[in-house]
Order: structure tokens, then C-alpha cells, then sequence
């Protein structure tokens, strides 16, 4: 089955139709998105940690006001949209999925994207769950609960985006706002059966989120389809919110990287991305496989110490010092190992990056895109989380593949692909600064692996 047939939500582009022609109402798609928020428990599943329902009814009325006298500033105008905890919204506790920062003041301004979301008239309905700051592809939260996977019930969500992916999956929002340091919005996207993107990181500005890894952080959506995510994405990045023309799937070449990236796949995913390049090639597009030394050059790269643990330390250790009781005992046991790197490990890091950055540019300087799994298995169930021990290792497998494409700085999607089992997504991999060709790339390719 496909994953992507499961959600009950229309998209934004047809709700922006039925707002054009008068068929609905931002009101009316608001409380929809309220009642499917109240029907999961008040919470949404455990996706949301706050919902503002006084302020996103506000909100509405006053775009159908808007519209009525003629000003549409997009097409997300009047669409409910949620933002990860992550995110400062103006009157808002920005606690970041943690107990540490729950009585923290409340900001004072939105987050640069949120701002441009809320100039581009979109309705924002409440805050999602997420891993306590953003520090886990798994998408656990001890303090406030695991928002539930509605796309596969029993087993985890993703993360740290976890609440955003809860959110699109449940058909309650069709689009949301997550953060990726190294996989946070298109684990998530995969392991819930819906579409995440991870742009350059210049692309949107981090501006009034708090940090993990200021080298790695990109702020990206998670949405219904590829579509969704552009106009959320062009909407935070103050673009032009158009939907991008899908090019030809014919002709394309398409790199499948002959790295370690494709080792300990479980028999779903290996046969969800066999279909689906199998459906590429018969679409007419030249899939290969082909070395990518960098890519295995990262792991030695990283193994004095990681740009997430180093630069999250250098952001916490003061409110460690203070109460580190308060954290995530599997969260702050990943900052502290920040502690340990030296500057210079730090610094021949950074360099060490930059080389294969550059490496990288030129060996796929020829390919459109790369293609690879999102996540080499699918996802776990809470039980096998229980111990520490397994908890890291399927961590750090679930990041993986993800992740490699934050350190080489690289924009990327995450398409629902048929599965026979869990949902499985693929991950199509674009050139630095090139996120317009690549969402079209995407918007070409999402039909025909779905």
C-alpha cells in the first residue's frame, strides 16, 4: 500500500481553490482543524503542546474580512498551519519540548518564518510536540509524551519534529513548521507517510529559534505533498508562494550513492526503494549507482566529536550548570559529550567538512539528483526504545542517511513511497542553492513512487 492515500486532509492548494471560490471559509477550516485537534484527545494525539484556538478563530476572521474585501496576500491565506515548539510565536512560552524553559517569559516577537507566515495570511492554530530540543530522530518526550503515529499505530513518530509530522498525518493541518539539524523534519516526514523538506540553509532564516547546532540547524516544512511544503518553504523564506512546475521525469539521471548508506536496510525499505526506482526507470529516468567516497569519509571525520554535540554544549552549559536534573536523561547525556572536544578537533572538523563539501559539488556536479532511503528501517515501535542501549544505536542508525546530507549542506525531500508495511520514505537529494530546481524535481518524481 502507499502510505500517502491515508490522509483524510485536503491539501493547500485545495483549500486555497475553496476559499477562492467561495466554497469555504477560513473560520470554517479553522474549527475543522480544532475539532480533529479535540477529537485525538484535546491534544491531538500528543501532537500538540498548545493550542491556541481564541487567537487562530481570531486570526481567521479576520482573513475572511480580508478576503472579502479582495486581499488575498497568498495562497496561504486563511490556511491553518502548526510551528514546532521550537519557535518564538509572540505571547508564547517557547519551551522547546522542555521542562528547563516551560517558565521561561514569553517572547516578545515571532521568529522571523513565523512572521512571514502570518504576513502571508496564514491562520496559526498551536504549537507542536517535539523532542526536548530537537536533540533525537526519534521523536520521544519524557516530560510531555510520544505524539502517536497515526500513518502506523503502535510505532514511533520521528523526530525531533515529531508533533509536526503528527500534525500533517492526522489530516489536522496540511502543512507544519519543523526544524532539521540532522534529519528532524524528513524523519519524521518518512516515518508518518507524508512529504518534509530540508532546504539549503540559507534559505530561511533561523532567526527567534532556539538553537541546537548553528552550523547544521535549517528551519523546513513537513506537509501533504511537495506542493504543501514549497508554499510553507517560500512563504518562511520571503519568496514568491508558487507552486513549483514538475519537469519531466524522462531523462533525468538520478545517482543512487554506492556508499554505506545503503547498508542494514530491513526487507520493507529495501524493497519500497527497489519499487520505486524501478518506477523511476520505467518513467524513462537513468538511475545509477556510484561511488560516493566523501560520504563514507564522514563517520572518521566525525569520530573526535560531532558539530551537534559541540556547538548544543556551548549553547546549554550554563543552564546545565544550573539544572541539568530537569533535562532528558538520554538528551543531556548527548550535549554533555560536547564537553570533551577541543577546540582544535572543532576547527580540523569545520575544515575537514568544507573539503568534502566542496568534494561532494564536484563528484554530482553531472547528476540531477540523489536518491537513497530516508530511513533504512521503518519505524520502531515505543518497546524496543526502553533501553538505553538500543535507544542510541537505533538512533543513531535512524539519522544516518539524513544526516549526511546536513553535514555536506545539501537541500533534500523525503517522498511517501509504496510500502508493503510501514510507511517508507525516499529521499531525493538536490545541489547546494539549488531548492527551486529541486522541489520541481520532486513534484515530478512524487506521482510516480507513490
Amino acid at each position: 500500500m502507499s502510505s500517502a492515500t491515508a490522509l483524510p486532509s485536503p491539501s493547500i492548494q485545495s483549500q486555497a481553490a475553496d476559499l477562492a471560490e467561495g466554497r469555504t471559509t477560513s473560520v470554517a477550516l479553522t474549527e475543522a482543524a480544532l475539532a480533529a485537534i479535540e477529537a485525538a484527545g484535546g491534544d491531538g494525539g500528543g501532537a500538540f503542546l498548545l493550542v491556541d484556538r481564541a487567537g487562530a478563530l481570531a486570526q481567521a476572521r479576520a482573513s475572511d474580512m480580508l478576503r472579502a474585501g479582495g486581499v488575498v496576500p497568498s495562497p496561504l491565506a486563511g490556511i491553518p498551519l502548526s510551528v514546532k515548539d521550537l519557535f518564538d510565536v509572540a505571547g508564547q512560552v517557547t519551551a522547546a519540548g522542555s521542562r528547563v524553559l516551560a517558565d521561561a517569559a514569553p517572547a516578545s516577537q515571532d521568529a522571523v518564518a513565523v512572521a512571514r507566515l502570518r504576513a502571508a495570511g496564514a491562520v496559526l492554530i498551536g504549537r507542536t510536540n517535539m523532542t526536548e530540543f530537537a536533540f533525537s530522530g526519534l521523536g520521544l518526550n519524557p516530560h510531555y509524551g510520544t505524539p502517536e503515529n497515526p500513518a502506523a499505530p503502535g510505532r514511533i513518530p520521528g523526530g525531533s519534529s515529531s508533533g509536526a509530522g503528527a500534525s500533517v498525518a492526522r489530516g489536522i493541518t496540511a502543512a507544519s513548521v519543523g526544524s532539521d539539524t540532522g534529519g528532524s523534519v524528513r524523519i519524521p516526514a518518512a516515518f508518518c507517510g507524508i512529504v518534509g523538506f530540508k532546504p539549503t540553509q540559507s534559505r530561511i532564516p533561523r532567526d527567534g529559534a532556539v538553537p541546537l547546532s548553528w552550523s547544521l540547524d535549517c528551519v523546513g516544512p513537513l506537509g501533504r505533498t511537495v506542493a504543501c511544503c514549497a508554499l510553507t518553504a517560500a512563504a518562511m523564506a520571503g519568496l514568491a508562494v508558487a507552486v513549483p512546475r514538475a519537469v519531466d521525469v524522462a531523462g533525468l539521471r538520478l545517482a543512487v550513492p554506492g556508499c554505506h548508506l545503503l547498508d542494514g536496510m530491513d526487507a520493507t525499505v529495501a524493497a519500497a526503494f527497489e519499487r520505486a526506482l524501478g518506477r523511476l526507470s520505467a518513467a524513462g529516468a537513468r538511475v545509477v549507482e556510484t561511488p560516493m567516497p566523501p560520504i563514507d569519509a564522514i563517520p572518521a571525520l566525525n569520530s573526535r566529536g560531532t558539530l551537534t554535540a559541540s556547538e548544543s554544549y556551548a549553547w546549554h552549559r550554563d543552564l546545565l550548570a544550573r539544572r541539568s536534573e530537569g533535562y532528558d536523561p538520554r538528551v543531556g547525556r548527548r550535549i554533555m559529550l560536547g564537553a570533551e572536544m577541543t577546540a582544535s578537533d572543532y576547527i580540523d572538523l569545520t575544515r575537514g567538512r568544507q573539503a568534502l563539501m566542496a568534494e561532494m559539488d564536484a563528484l554530482t556536479r553531472d547528476w540531477d539528483a540523489v536518491l537513497l532511503p530516508t530511513v533504512a528501517v521503518v519505524p520502531p515501535r515505543l518497546e524496543e526504545l526502553a533501553e538505553d542501549a538500543d535507544y542510541f544505536r537505533i538512533n543513531a542508525l535512524v539519522l544516518r542517511n539524513t544526516s549526511a546530507w546536513n553535514f555536506l549542506e545539501r537541500p533534500a525531500v523525503s517522498l511517501p513511497c509504496a510500502s508493503d508495511g510501514a510507511p517508507v520514505g525516499l529521499m531525493v537529494v538536490g545541489k547546494r542553492g539549488h531548492d527551486g530546481r529541486l522541489l520541481s524535481l520532486a513534484a515530478a518524481l512524487e506521482p510516480v513512487v507513490a
